[in-house]
């Protein structure tokens, strides 16, 4: 390929990279408030978590795009950039995902931990910052890590906006060449190296956190990468 060729994967990278980083940052935020909802003493509050979990779970990551960029303006009058609307979509959608695997988390913890929380008189949201949290989160990193690497692959999905994202611009790169195989073949191993470094992070980042609540990865067990397809 030529140096401008090159260049636009790279730009297309980038695009990939930012919109990864954001659709995690906003899924990682829903996760947590709408996992803790989950297991709220209210059952209104969980009523309407479980909802929204089951509406963005049941529903296609794609078709939210479509409804983000293309239907919401019409029906509100003002209009996402590219970005941000892939950035929401994503994020609403891998964070009903998530919200599944912080609750998970949370009610995995030993009930004697929240009884001597409610023995030390402590708020129920003391409780949760203070003991079922640091429990609950390292669980969640493999579980997580496998999320994460299915947004990665979710964000090919923005390419029907006409977002130069990774899988955009390798498809305008075979369009210029006329060598599908070989420009295929580099978006494939762009894509396996971002998530083995994505994995590779969670696993460090799992084992410090189970280190400072005593604890210790199973060789093997943590942050596998997954096989097959991903949430669409």
């Amino acid at each position: 390929m030529t140096t401008g060729l090159w260049e636009l994967v790279l730009k297309g990278v980038w695009t990939t990279l930012q919109l990864l980083v954001f659709g995690a940052l906003l899924a990682t935020a829903v996760s947590f408030a709408v996992g803790i909802a989950r297991t709220h003493r209210r059952w209104i509050v969980r009523f309407l978590a479980g909802f929204y979990t089951e509406v963005f779970r049941g529903t296609s990551a794609l078709i939210m795009i479509f409804w983000v960029f293309f239907v919401l303006p019409l029906a509100f009058g003002w209009q996402l950039v590219p970005m941000w609307a892939g950035t929401l979509a994503l994020g609403l959608t891998y964070g009903a995902y998530g919200a599944e695997i912080v609750r998970g988390a949370l009610n995995s913890v030993d009930p004697a931990q929240r009884e001597g929380g409610i023995a030390l008189s402590f708020t129920p949201w003391q409780r949760m910052r203070k003991i079922l949290l640091p429990q609950a989160v390292p669980e969640t990193i493999p579980s997580f890590c496998n999320l994460l690497v299915e947004l990665l692959k979710g964000t090919a999905l923005v390419s029907v906006m006409g977002m130069g994202d990774l899988a955009f611009s390798g498809n305008l790169v075979r369009l210029a060449l006329q060598e599908s195989a070989q420009i295929y073949a580099y978006v494939l191993i762009i894509y396996f190296l971002i998530a083995f470094l994505l994995t590779r992070l969670m696993r460090s980042l799992e084992r410090r956190l189970k280190a400072r609540v005593g604890k210790a990865p199973r060789p093997g067990v943590s942050a596998p990468l997954p096989v097959g397809g991903g949430v669409s």
